[in-house]
């Protein structure tokens, strides 16, 4: 089965081609021909995830689903939430983004947060939402190589390691992202196409 996720993050894409299995097909927005930034204006990751997915559907006439992910922190009340992607303003930076986490969460003590992923998927004219979540804890000090965005400083609950030192199958297991990718590939095995 083909079907476009509406990014072009190509390690979003590498963990969910990983996820996902030889049964489908995962084409990106570059392999349909999109090279336009998507809209993502919602002040919701639901509403972002959903605006995306749309958009493609409708300029580009293909099945597809879009996801928007947050780091909420409960010290920050929630933030940066929805706009975690551009936390330290433009261009969009990963590292600068991080700075700016650590520098609001100096001293203190409560390090409580969670990843959420929202998936929006357009399926044969009928809309769909999934949701997964990883608890955890903002670190000190970035540790680890491996991942992206904020992983270097995100310690998820029960593991000594944070996900940017989790291999990318540990860190589908358990990651925001694998458990929302898990509901949809459940939901997609399970139709009748």
């Amino acid at each position: 089965m083909k079907i476009c996720f509406a990014t072009n993050n190509k390690k979003k894409i590498e963990e969910v081609k990983a996820a996902l299995g030889p049964e489908f097909e995962l084409v990106s927005l570059q392999e349909i021909g999109c090279v336009e930034e998507l809209p993502e204006t919602g002040n919701t990751l639901d509403h972002n995830a959903f605006q995306k997915a749309r958009y493609v559907k409708e300029n580009f006439g293909v099945d597809c689903f879009a996801d928007d992910t947050g780091l909420e922190v409960d010290a920050l009340d929630g933030a940066p939430g929805v706009y975690s992607g551009r936390f330290a303003g433009e261009p969009r930076s990963d590292e600068r983004n991080i700075d700016l986490l650590l520098e609001k969460m100096a001293g203190k003590t409560n390090r409580k947060a969670r990843f959420r992923t929202v998936i929006a998927l357009i399926l044969e004219g009928k809309e769909y939402q999934f949701e997964g979540i990883a608890e955890g804890e903002i670190l000190m000090e970035r540790i680890g190589e491996k991942g992206f965005g904020y992983d270097p400083v995100f310690k998820p609950i029960g593991f000594d390691k944070t996900f940017a030192q989790l291999s990318l199958e540990e860190k589908n297991e358990i990651s925001h992202r694998g458990k929302a990718v898990k509901a949809l590939i459940e939901f997609l095995n399970h139709r009748k196409f």
